[in-house]
């Protein structure tokens, strides 16, 4: 008959793809300022910082790290376990290939527009030129010129380059 290792001691479970300790296998959110382990090693018994090399590994990284980080008060412990966990992370998520979808300059004004509920005839305004012209752009049947594009770049607060494919 085997006998069962003490409670109170943590055993950490180690796989390939995952290290943390068997006594707590989800990052959990922290209710207060006092549940949140006061020791660098009590917190990697929570969750062991680690190299992360997928999506899990990151998401659960990302949870313990977001639920730190919302406490603006952590100890010295508390804070270099944190800066650990978040050089891990975003070593990670800088490793990752981002495709961005191709819009052209006339489909993010639509958006644009449409986020801040706009229409033809507020485009106009904006341009401060005919009545007809928003509509004409909108359409396809006239282009933006740099001037419009600077305008639009401005009310928009994003880059004039949004306007210009």
């Amino acid at each position: 008959m085997k006998q069962s290792p003490n409670a109170s001691e943590p055993r950490i479970k180690q796989t390939t793809t995952n290290m943390k300790t068997m006594t707590q296998p989800k990052t959990r959110r922290f209710a207060n300022h006092a549940d949140i382990p006061k020791t660098y090693r009590e917190l990697c018994q929570a969750y062991l910082p680690r190299p992360i090399h997928d999506d899990a590994q990151d998401e659960e990284a990302t949870a313990m790290m977001n639920a730190l980080a919302v406490f603006t008060r952590l100890n010295a412990e508390q804070r270099d376990y944190l800066d650990v966990l978040t050089k891990f992370v975003d070593e990670y998520d800088k490793g990752k290939k981002i495709c961005w979808l191709k819009v052209s300059g006339l489909d993010a004004l639509k958006h644009l527009m449409e986020a801040n509920q706009m229409n033809a005839a507020d485009l106009s305004r904006l341009l401060g030129t005919s009545r007809n012209l928003g509509a004409m752009i909108l359409r396809g049947e006239r282009r933006l010129t740099l001037s419009h594009v600077r305008t639009l770049a401005k009310r928009f607060c994003v880059s004039a380059d949004l306007f210009l494919s």
